[in-house]
């Protein structure tokens, strides 16, 4: 098993790779440690990289006119994590991306990116899943944070990612569920 394992592993979920293939992506990869809280994309930046995450845990947020994070994602292991408006528009981005967590990514400039898109079946494959669920996802969170209660919507945010609570400060967890950490800690007493 080599480093490129959970990529290839990722990869081979939506489409088989070839020896030939898997060489072209580690080609295309960079890894990079990032320690917590250090930003990967800060708001006015232009997205130029999608990551892809080993381990650790980065998020996607944007700050309010009142200085409060608005998380709109949570990537963690064996997830691709972009500011995919930035990243395909070219324009400056509204969000940031931060590690939430001491983390260990591969990373993937974005012409290299869209080159392999043009030429390689699977990158193609996985720049559409890609888009599928961040679209898939945006859905389920406007309707259900529409019409869930907090408690709802925290026993969905724990089946999408079981281990949140412990890996997460509540402030986060909070930020991401529209509500305030006191409210989450008193949801929390009656899971």
């Amino acid at each position: 098993m080599n480093e490129f394992s959970p990529l290839h592993s990722y990869i081979e979920k939506l489409h088989p790779l070839k020896e030939g293939v898997k060489d072209q992506i580690e080609q295309s990869f960079l890894f990079k440690k990032v320690n917590k809280n250090e930003f990967l994309l800060q708001e006015g930046e232009v997205c130029k990289f999608n990551y892809f995450v080993l381990n650790g845990s980065l998020r996607l947020y944007k700050v309010d006119s009142k200085g409060e994070e608005q998380i709109r994602y949570f990537a963690f292991e064996n997830k691709f994590a972009t500011n995919l408006t930035s990243f395909i528009t070219g324009l400056p981005s509204e969000e940031y991306i931060q590690a939430n967590e001491k983390s260990e990514l591969f990373y993937i400039p974005k012409p290299i990116f869209f080159d392999l898109v043009e030429s390689l079946p699977p990158i193609n494959c996985v720049y559409r899943n890609i888009l599928e669920n961040a679209y898939i996802t945006s859905q389920k969170r406007i309707y259900n944070f529409q019409s869930y209660s907090a408690l709802e919507r925290l026993k969905w945010l724990l089946e999408e990612y079981p281990k949140i609570l412990s890996r997460l400060p509540s402030r986060l967890i909070a930020s991401y569920l529209g509500i305030t950490p006191f409210t989450l800690s008193r949801l929390k007493a009656e899971l």
